[in-house]
């Protein structure tokens, strides 16, 4: 760092194990977002354009998350979560080596495509949630929420630049050389992974000894507010308004008549206002709060009500980008709240809880809105999406701010014995049934 520009004190990019973590998985999943594109071209060239079996490799990539993200964070919680990133790692290396191979020999055809595809979604089901744990065990307590909001910004710069470069890749040389490319990328987390020893700021908790069960996480995200109202809020933005991959291709070709490159500038407005949001709350420090999460889906919501309402592609184009940003702010939120309220014993299976209702409702959300658009048209998906934003909003903070007051009513400490005025309270802290 230079001395002319100091980090505040609560900048997780001042720790050097995170920043090591952090840069390395940049460049990986870079590569992986590259693979991502070149793998639709490539099944689109073996297929002879069809655009279903695109749609079969890409749930097969997501399926897994559904069937074995509870297992993931399972097995984050059992094991140390270094070495399981290692595994992981390497697999998904292996995954794309085995791809690149197949294809520059000319050996690839699509029931290979299916199985490394679904290959890939297993090595992310069980990475996911270890290497968002893993991020509090390399920064204090109090840089948590600007880790997290780091590793949102590079997410969404890999994001925006890896398709990219793909384009560009694949039209230089082809698809084989992307998928060995997005094979060295891992070589940087890997390294990083392997290199980072003394600079955890703690030592990691050992899981009680016993069976390590995915209910337990169940049973502690129902009994905590900070963490059901992150989690209940985040499966309705997910599932209904998070599916901007569908509802702006919808909009754009169906409403505005635009062609390729004009859609690939929505997606690149929407990228970039989600990288401008998450290094904003990087930048901020401050920890995340009900109220923020409250807010910022509201605005969410919405923003995407009046995203359904706008008339011409520029002024969509516009809020669009608005809109990135406050649905990274939700995500970002909503995660740090996750990581910062969940109990270090279970916190690997918190979040697959978290990731599962985050990613697991598109399944759902997806044919949803394609039915929606059907019916009544492009727009009202997005209308549709922001409304049920708006609603959970509303009904999910009333319920946490009741909640929350029961909760404090029932932890308030016994007053001072001997006042004939002192109202009687409970000895013992206890949970308030749901």
């Amino acid at each position: 760092m230079s001395a002319g520009f100091r980090l505040p004190a609560t900048h997780a990019f001042a720790v050097p194990a995170f920043r090591r973590y952090l840069l390395g998985q940049l460049v990986s999943n870079t590569g992986t977002w590259m693979q991502r594109a070149a793998q639709d071209l490539l099944v689109l060239h073996t297929t002879g354009n069809s655009g279903s079996a695109v749609g079969i490799v890409t749930a097969l990539q997501f399926l897994p998350q559904t069937l074995l993200g509870l297992t993931g964070g399972v097995l984050a919680d059992r094991y140390p979560k270094r070495r399981t990133l290692l595994l992981t790692q390497t697999a998904m290396a292996a995954q794309s080596l085995l791809l690149g191979l197949l294809t520059v020999t000319g050996a690839v055809n699509l029931p290979a495509l299916y199985a490394l595809a679904f290959a890939l979604g297993t090595a992310t089901a069980v990475d996911g949630p270890a290497r968002n744990a893993y991020i509090c065990e390399l920064v204090s307590h109090e840089r948590t929420a600007s880790a997290v909001s780091l590793n949102a910004a590079q997410f969404n710069v890999a994001r925006a630049v890896g398709p990219a470069l793909a384009g560009l890749a694949v039209a230089a040389f082809g698809t084989g050389p992307v998928f060995l490319l997005n094979t060295a990328s891992y070589l940087a987390v890997l390294y990083g992974l392997s290199t980072i020893r003394t600079d955890v700021p703690h030592t990691p908790v050992r899981a009680r000894p016993g069976r390590i069960r995915a209910r337990e996480a169940f049973r502690h995200i129902a009994a905590t507010p900070e963490l059901l109202l992150p989690v209940s809020l985040v499966a309705f933005v997910g599932t209904f308004g998070l599916n901007f991959q569908v509802t702006v291709s919808l909009v754009a070709v169906t409403v505005f008549h635009t062609g390729a490159a004009t859609f690939g500038y929505l997606s690149a407005a929407y990228a970039l206002g989600s990288l401008l949001g998450a290094i904003h709350w990087a930048h901020h420090g401050r920890p995340p709060t009900a109220r923020r999460l409250i807010s910022a889906t509201i605005g969410f919501g919405a923003l995407e009500v009046a995203q359904g309402l706008m008339p011409g592609y520029g002024s969509f184009l516009v809020l669009l980008f608005v809109t990135g940003c406050a649905a990274v702010t939700v995500t970002t939120t909503a995660n740090a709240m996750v990581q910062l309220h969940a109990d270090p014993l279970l916190r690997g299976r918190v979040l697959s809880v978290y990731f599962v209702v985050l990613l697991g409702g598109t399944p759902v959300g997806a044919p949803l809105v394609g039915l929606v658009s059907d019916a009544l048209g492009a727009r009202f998906t997005l209308v549709l999406g922001g409304v049920v934003s708006l609603a959970a909003a509303f009904v999910l903070s009333v319920l946490f701010a009741s909640r929350t007051r029961r909760r404090i009513r029932v932890t308030e400490p016994a007053p001072v014995t001997g006042s004939p005025f002192a109202p009687v309270r409970p000895e013992r802290e206890r949970q308030p049934d749901l």
